[in-house]
């Protein structure tokens, strides 16, 4: 959303950032040309009454929003300001799935909110279009009512951040090749399969993996780690302000996820130069990866079909310069998502 709101702000747009509390690590990447409004709220549902607030007092032309919860109390907030600001809502993984893993009662009471919301959003805007069968299929609203637009992650930034300096000593030359993760440490992420998987790479050569990221599931991932005799070879460092570098620097990226909405670390490794490896989850692997063409593909939870992969593109003829950096990825850069956007916006 940051990236999104820099393109919309560079075609000219007056852009404000309205988010439920201002906090967080990607407020540093905000550009002083978007307007940050900090509803200050404690929870999404509190929100409602400030985004109420804000519309009346604002009126903007347009109000995007993204992630479910979010999206409801937009649409929402809509009907109770009465303006006439468009309504589009962005989903970013698959309803079916991500709504099944939820504990709360709100989260229960999602699919019913969902189902009587959507229809009243002005266009419903997918990131991948797995995400758009699955919300299709999920609400029944109508296909010209439904868009598929990837998400906005290439631009001359990421590159230029790719090319700082890294002080891990795993990086440095004449160290074993480094297998690396980025994500939540979650459970849909399924670092438990990465991590079986590694081990029986590792019987078979000298490597390391990194896993950046943080959530609640460490505890028990460093516990698997340990169980396994994993720990002088895997590192779990938290939450890394550029991972960019150590994606140029990795010999293999992998991604394990049971499920995604699209994928953006894919891209991001991909834009860095770095092999993939990836679970065929729904939704998003399989599309950016096309086919597997650009990276191997391989069952969800198969910790075998993983480690023959991995080995696979350790030992193999992928290298930096095999990964496709030019028009392929133009499909992810910021400028063509941009157009996509405002051809939606401003219909």
């Amino acid at each position: 959303m940051v990236n999104l709101a820099c393109g919309l702000a560079g075609r000219g747009l007056a852009i404000d950032l309205v988010l439920v509390k201002a906090e967080g690590s990607f407020l540093a990447g905000v550009p002083p040309e978007v307007r940050v409004v900090d509803l200050k709220a404690q929870s999404v549902l509190a929100s409602l009454p400030g985004l109420v607030r804000y519309l009346r007092m604002e009126r903007p032309k347009v109000l995007l929003s993204a992630l479910d919860h979010v999206n409801v109390v937009a649409i929402w907030a809509r009907c109770l300001s009465r303006v006439s600001a468009r309504v589009v809502v962005s989903v970013h993984a698959p309803l079916t799935l991500w709504l099944g893993s939820q504990k709360t009662l709100i989260g229960k009471i999602m699919p019913s909110l969902i189902r009587m919301s959507y229809p009243k959003a002005d266009t419903v805007v997918s990131v991948s279009q797995g995400v758009h069968r699955d919300l299709i299929g999920f609400i029944g609203l109508e296909e010209n009512k439904v868009c598929t637009i990837y998400n906005p992650i290439i631009n001359s930034k990421l590159y230029d951040l790719g090319q700082e300096d890294i002080s891990h000593p795993w990086c440095e030359s004449q160290q074993p090749p480094v297998l690396l993760a980025v994500g939540r440490l979650s459970l849909e992420k399924d670092y438990p399969t990465l991590i079986r998987a590694f081990q029986r790479v590792r019987q078979q050569r000298l490597v390391r993996l990194l896993i950046l990221g943080e959530g609640g599931e460490r505890s028990k991932l460093e516990g698997l780690v340990r169980a396994l005799g994993l720990g002088d070879d895997v590192e779990l460092p938290g939450f890394v302000r550029n991972p960019y570098p150590l994606m140029r620097k990795a010999s293999c990226f992998v991604l394990s996820s049971t499920f995604e909405g699209f994928g953006n670390v894919l891209v991001e490794a991909l834009a860095m130069g770095c092999p993939v490896v990836s679970t065929d989850c729904p939704t998003g692997p399989r599309e950016i990866l096309n086919g597997g063409e650009w990276g191997r593909l391989v069952p969800v939870g198969d910790h075998e079909a993983m480690t023959a992969a991995i080995l696979a593109t350790l030992n193999g003829e992928e290298n930096h310069d095999s990964v496709p950096l030019g028009s392929y990825l133009l499909r992810f850069g910021i400028d063509d998502v941009v157009s996509k956007y405002l051809n939606i916006l401003f219909p």
